[in-house]
């Protein structure tokens, strides 16, 4: 008999494991839908694309190309996994190829560490002479500036972390001469005592493709910026070529706000002397009109980039705000064509705005969008997918996707702290947006899980379900600044508790509104909340905004 009823209640683990009582939260799917008017225009799929390529926050795009294969990278700071990558056949279109910094060993953001620490400005180049990829970057708070390379970046299969511990500052960018030669080019502070807030500098590095070390004497190459008794502020972001015979320099000046702008200089020698182009900014958005339609501001950080019929492009970060300074969706990956001008590359005259339509030859459209008014639906019985980031590097399996859906596993770290909470986050793409997701949660005292609109540990929504002194509760809460501010709570029936939860957002610009239903009945109806200190504006740093799923033991 005890043998029978050990069976039988083996029976039940094995058949019913995924109905007995759990803490866990059941997230069953996620959607997220781009509304944004200004991605409303008719276009020509096979000659005409919109800017940005790369919508959201996807900032300091770099770029290289082997064959008629084009590969970009952006910055992650401390969201993992790090360095989002992506493939391209036309420079418009592109393939989420995954992230190349996809495990512990390779990225290490331990708790504590601020959201805008982390992965800065990451730099592709391929090495023909040896068949081989590098990305190049700085972990800022970590261990500095590294390299990691292959030889298949769709393998998803970089190599772990090569420090350069004599390469110093942020920003390092790796070129390969056609001779075979390396050489580092990257930000730091001044030979000697800074002048002025925000004088830098760039540096030089000799580079050896066998060793994957520097070697010989680093050297200055760009003192300030490109006029020095203007004293020019945060020269940084460099890129080195080779183009018909002489060197370019080119790199950010002014700060990543709305005075950013590309400057490019030219020599004979890659140690220089530099020459500035009789023409910079080769780049900027800074002294157009305020009141302008369709406005880009914040523009540099750019990167050029040749296609085999030998034209040029360059792609570059911007921003598109919706009131004043306010921007939610970060930094955005833009693309423009180059013109070459008295033997310099022009990406934007001066006084010209950003186009958000631009004609281009070729294009190849694909199955993933990463522009326009896009939509992305998961039921994650296939897994989670790469539009999903979390905060920091886990510390601990949390999650687990199965053909249920989403399963997260409230832990005592929450978004409130620098950690690494059970939340799984889309980027926000749009100024004018949706997401919802249907949360099944049978929450333990305290225990909280829903959808956050997040942008740091102290600016976010969060519309939830949780328990308080044995009751089930529907609550929405604001904080900003980290002063927490509960706008609703509303007490759920025994039978309301038991079933399925809708939580969804619909945004425009500042206002997002909130709604939850379950089966159709209508519990929170489209209740506002200003959004504007969920931009970089307001909450600081370099991020944007990611919407997704939460959950947590309190909050």
């Amino acid at each position: 008999m005890n043998r029978l009823l050990l069976l039988i209640g083996t029976l039940f683990v094995v058949m019913g494991c995924t109905t007995l009582p759990s803490d866990e939260a059941l997230f069953t799917r996620f959607d997220y839908c781009g509304r944004d008017a200004m991605f409303d225009r008719e276009i020509d799929p096979a000659g005409e694309y919109l800017n940005p390529i790369l919508a959201g926050f996807y900032p300091d795009p770099s770029i290289c190309r082997k064959g008629e294969d084009y590969f970009l990278v952006c910055s992650s700071f401390s969201y993992y996994p790090g360095v989002p990558i992506f493939h391209s056949r036309d420079l418009v279109h592109w393939t989420s190829l995954g992230h190349v910094l996809n495990r512990p060993s390779q990225l290490r953001l331990e708790e504590g560490l601020r959201l805008s620490g982390g992965i800065y400005a990451p730099a592709i180049s391929y090495n023909p002479h040896n068949d081989t990829f590098y990305m190049i970057t700085t972990a800022v708070d970590g261990i500095g500036n590294f390299l990691v390379k292959t030889e298949d970046p769709f393998a998803q299969a970089w190599s772990d972390p090569i420090p350069l511990p004599k390469v110093g500052g942020i920003d390092p960018s790796l070129f390969f001469d056609e001779d075979g030669k390396g050489y580092i080019v990257h930000n730091d502070a001044p030979a000697g005592v800074a002048k002025w807030d925000g004088h830098r500098a760039i540096w030089l590095h000799y580079f050896d493709p066998a060793t994957d070390t520097t070697f010989g004497e680093k050297q200055v190459i760009l003192d300030a910026g490109i006029d020095p008794a203007t004293k020019p502020i945060w020269i940084e972001g460099p890129h080195l070529y080779h183009i018909n015979g002489r060197y370019y320099l080119m790199a950010a000046e002014g700060g990543t706000s709305i005075n950013h702008s590309e400057v490019i200089l030219s020599a004979e020698r890659p140690e220089g002397p530099y020459t500035p182009a009789p023409r910079n900014p080769i780049l900027t958005q800074r002294n157009l009109e305020e009141q302008r339609a369709d406005k880009i501001t914040c523009v540099g950080h750019a990167d050029l980039i040749d296609t085999p019929e030998g034209d040029w492009w360059a792609v570059f970060l911007g921003c598109r705000p919706y009131e004043g300074e306010h921007y939610n969706t970060g930094r955005e990956t833009f693309l423009l064509p180059v013109e070459w001008r008295e033997g310099y590359p022009v990406i934007l005259e001066e006084g010209l705005q950003v186009p958000l339509t631009v004609k281009k030859r070729g294009l190849k459209p694909t199955e993933e969008a990463f522009t326009g008014n896009l939509r992305y639906s998961t039921d994650f019985s296939e897994g989670l997918s790469h539009h999903f980031l979390m905060l920091r590097t886990p510390q601990e399996t949390w999650y687990r996707t199965t053909r249920e859906g989403l399963y997260l596993r409230p832990t005592h770290r929450t978004i409130d702290h620098l950690s690494n909470p059970s939340m799984l986050a889309h980027r926000q793409q749009h100024l004018a947006f949706s997401a919802e997701t249907e949360l099944r949660f049978a929450p333990t005292e305290g225990a909280i899980a829903g959808l956050v609109c997040y942008q740091r540990e102290t600016h976010y929504i969060l519309l939830g379900k949780t328990l308080r002194e044995g009751t089930p509760q529907l609550v929405l809460m604001r904080t900003e600044g980290g002063h927490k501010e509960e706008l609703t709570a509303i007490t759920l029936s025994e039978k309301e508790a038991a079933k399925p939860l809708l939580l969804r957002v619909e945004a425009d610009g500042a206002t997002y509104r909130f709604t939850a239903s379950i089966e159709g009945h209508e519990l929170l109806s489209a209740v506002e909340v200003d959004g504007r200190h969920l931009s970089t504006h307001s909450a600081g740093g370099f991020t944007g905004a990611v919407v997704g799923m939460y959950t947590a033991l309190g909050n």
